[in-house]
């Protein structure tokens, strides 16, 4: 009998000591699952890629990490209007959504990050050799532009994507400027080449980062003739 009441104690400290190592694991699962659905639910669920706050985050880190690298791209599908209008919003819907997967398996690649940044824009950083010159960086561009205006097979529609691209390197502008500038300049150049005022492959300048915005926006965006509310 004594040897019983010996034992229960000991065997009671076992089965506590076995639950909580199961307990953990059970918090920890469900932590990671928790995660899981917030990272799925940032996710743009046409494209699969993160929005912009993710490409912000990772461009601020990166300016600080790997400026002498560092090039910021914005891509915007021309014409995406014309298809909605002509084809349905299922047609432009499935225009973004290869856009969008191809500029993030382009991206993939290269083990850098590539986000929806709104409806038909995108955004991408890119870290390059600091030793090649700008031709690598027109080459890259290049090569990315030519697999987005790759054709797309809409229900028997062949639709030809038409896109632009800006780019800023980090190099050129000042040290002090962070992922908003960036961001800003490389949009400001995709608009430049956009409406005709410069080629394919055009880099933005200082004076593209730091052009003013109207309620926050790029000057010729939707909105920024409204008055603040």
């Amino acid at each position: 009998m004594p040897a019983i009441t010996v034992l229960r104690p000991r065997s009671r400290t076992l089965i506590i000591a076995a639950t909580v190592p199961l307990a953990l694991a059970a918090l920890l699962a469900d932590d990671v699952r928790v995660r899981r659905q917030l990272d799925a639910a940032r996710k743009d669920p046409l494209t699969g890629l993160p929005g912009r706050d993710a490409l912000t985050y990772c461009t601020e880190r990166l300016a600080r990490t790997h400026r002498e690298q560092l090039h910021v791209l914005v891509a915007d599908a021309d014409g995406l209007k014309t298809v909605n209008d002509s084809l349905g919003h299922a047609a432009g819907d499935a225009l973004i959504a290869a856009i969008g997967h191809r500029i993030g398996a382009w991206a993939a690649a290269r083990g850098v990050l590539a986000a929806r940044l709104g409806g038909d824009e995108f955004g991408a950083a890119l870290l390059l050799p600091p030793t090649l010159p700008p031709i690598a960086t027109l080459r890259e561009t290049a090569t990315l532009r030519e697999q987005l205006e790759q054709p797309v097979d809409h229900n028997g529609h062949i639709l030809r994507p038409a896109v632009s691209i800006g780019t800023a390197r980090a190099v050129d502008l000042p040290d002090a400027a962070g992922a908003s500038r960036l961001l800003r300049g490389a949009d400001m150049a995709m608009y430049r080449v956009k409406t005709g005022e410069q080629p394919h492959g055009y880099l933005a300048t200082r004076h593209d980062a730091y052009t003013p915005t109207v309620h926050g926006r790029r000057r010729g965006r939707p909105g920024t003739h409204l008055p603040v509310g």
